[in-house]
């Protein structure tokens, strides 16, 4: 699928002064499909003031050998050293993979454990949770989107998965959630069986809306909506706002031939977030970029003015918070107490 994420890249950028905290992005290189240090650069320092960004696994940098349960410790490894290298500033002024989110295989049980702590040590600053993909759909639809194929089915109810869960609470760190839209009910389950586990759910809950009609896509929004705000309730349970750019959701902007605006990726995406930031506040939800697949929608620059247009009408405080400082404290990134006191 053709990428538009260089598309944009003169734009005048909105708010240019206001520090942001990535709280979502990738790097891979597969064979026709890269996306290294150098392109997330480009894109995080080409005008927005990214001043970090956290690093959400790919499973692309896992070890080849050794223990199943431990071989995802190769990517952690492969943030870290480039977290090192941008450390300093000689790549610019943005901190790329402050905060490291890994992947762990949940379903291996109390054995995670192991994994855990070799992560802790191989990256005691920025190691700060793990994500494991648990996307369940009834049909396939949305499932030709995703680089790595189709998940198992059933990931959240597997009999080890929540001692998995209880791992990553021992050790105070977090679990992002990336889900379809039908699991979150599910996932609000698993918020109530362990309210001392922080879960951060990536993408509003990816609310599936390819192929479908618009009576199809109303009754979607109203069932989505209505449990996004029920997973609100639980106070450990917080929201990336973003991944609108992946064709899932059923804009189409990744088949228009021209380049897509600021304005009208807002007013299409208005409604999503809008009812994202209601359910959760201003102190539970963080702005991510979900670069590069948002990038098959629009380029860095318009796709974070978009988001900026749709906060316009928030104080100072709140979109410090949104864009910085929500993403630093549910990290604990270590960043200027400034921000992360917003």
């Amino acid at each position: 699928m053709q990428s538009k994420r260089h598309e944009g890249r003169n734009d005048p950028v909105l708010d240019p002064d206001l520090p942001i905290v990535d709280s979502h992005f990738h790097l891979f290189d597969l064979p026709g499909n890269r996306y290294m240090l150098d392109d997330y650069l480009a894109d995080a320092q080409g005008g927005h003031n990214v001043v970090a960004s956290v690093y959400c696994e790919t499973q692309t940098f896992a070890r080849n050998s050794g223990s199943d349960w431990m071989r995802p410790l190769g990517e952690v490894e492969f943030a870290n050293g480039l977290a090192d290298m941008t450390a300093a500033g000689q790549y610019g002024k943005c901190k790329v993979n402050a905060g490291i989110i890994g992947h762990a295989n949940l379903t291996f049980g109390a054995r995670i454990g192991e994994l855990l702590d070799a992560c802790m040590a191989a990256a005691p600053g920025r190691f700060r949770g793990i994500r494991q993909v648990t996307l369940d759909y009834p049909d396939d639809r949305p499932f030709r989107f995703i680089m790595s194929g189709r998940p198992p089915s059933g990931l959240l109810d597997h009999p080890e998965f929540a001692n998995g869960l209880a791992e990553l609470q021992k050790r105070g760190l977090v679990f992002d959630a990336a889900i379809y839209d039908p699991s979150l009910q599910r996932l609000a389950a698993l918020a109530d069986c362990f309210p001392d586990l922080t879960i951060v759910l990536n993408h509003m809950g990816n609310a599936v809306g390819v192929g479908m009609s618009a009576a199809e896509r109303d009754g979607m929004f109203r069932r989505w909506s209505g449990n996004l705000r029920k997973l609100a309730e639980r106070p450990n349970v917080l929201c990336k706002v973003g991944g609108l750019g992946m064709p899932i959701w059923g804009f189409g902007f990744e088949d228009r031939p021209d380049p897509v605006g600021y304005e009208e990726l807002a007013e299409t995406w208005a409604p999503y977030v809008e009812t994202a930031i209601e359910a959760f506040g201003t102190r539970r939800c963080m702005m991510e970029s979900n670069f590069p697949p948002d990038g098959r929608s629009a380029g860095y620059i318009p796709t974070l003015n978009a988001y900026k247009h749709l906060l316009r009408h928030c104080s100072d405080g709140e979109k410090l918070a949104l864009f910085a400082g929500n993403a630093i404290r549910s990290y604990r990134l270590d960043l200027p107490p400034l921000l992360a006191a917003a």
